[in-house]
């Protein structure tokens, strides 16, 4: 059991625009059994207008519980391996999500090493695929809420001293402009960051 367990956020914190939730959800918590974990770095994507999102092919039965409500998961494999997690943001029928990028575990740390394969370090948790292993979440995890009453849930941690942002990763695919948006968001002081050249504060 999770010790010292903090109320998850409440819906109103997810029906924001995505790039303001990403940035306030590093430092936050999120738990799942006996794993909680604290996110270091994460990612906004918002449709439309935002050719690196999902939703723009439409909504499909794959990306259906990116359009809402918020406050729910959005759980996709990548290159038929990672689970990355995302949760949902902005108003319901909308289109936006914060991909869970990096974390660093606050609790469960034996169970953390034992799914990732890997000893403990600053690169346990250090990428969004990491962060699904260590989480054990899959596709089935879609739709379900993150607010209250489900197996993984969100809430308040502890704030960063300092944020860094730069442009988001794996998105060749994007148009130019998207692909230098500045919407990926890390806590500037934390080991557990990929790619930290690209960050600024």
């Amino acid at each position: 059991m999770v010790s010292g367990a903090m109320p998850p956020f409440r819906r109103s914190f997810f029906a924001r625009d995505a790039v303001r939730v990403a940035r306030e959800l590093v430092g936050a918590h999120i738990v799942a059994g006996p794993v909680r974990l604290r996110i270091t770095e994460t990612e906004a994507y918002m449709w439309p207008g935002d050719s690196a999102c999902h939703a723009r092919a439409g909504k499909t039965r794959r990306n259906a519980a990116l359009w809402g409500p918020p406050g729910r998961a959005y759980v996709y494999t990548c290159y038929g391996l990672h689970q990355l997690l995302n949760l949902v943001t902005g108003e319901d029928g909308q289109a936006q999500a914060v991909l869970i990028r990096s974390c660093e575990v606050v609790e469960g740390i034996e169970v953390v090493c034992a799914r990732r394969g890997a000893p403990a370090g600053p690169s346990l948790l250090a990428g969004p695929g990491k962060v699904g292993q260590a989480l054990a979440v899959d596709p089935s995890f879609s739709h379900r809420s993150v607010i209250r009453g489900g197996p993984l849930w969100v809430g308040p941690g502890t704030p960063p001293a300092r944020i860094a942002c730069g442009p988001r990763i794996g998105i060749g695919y994007a148009d130019p402009e998207d692909r230098v948006r500045p919407w990926r968001f890390a806590e500037a002081d934390s080991p557990a960051v990929t790619f930290r050249r690209k960050l600024r504060a």
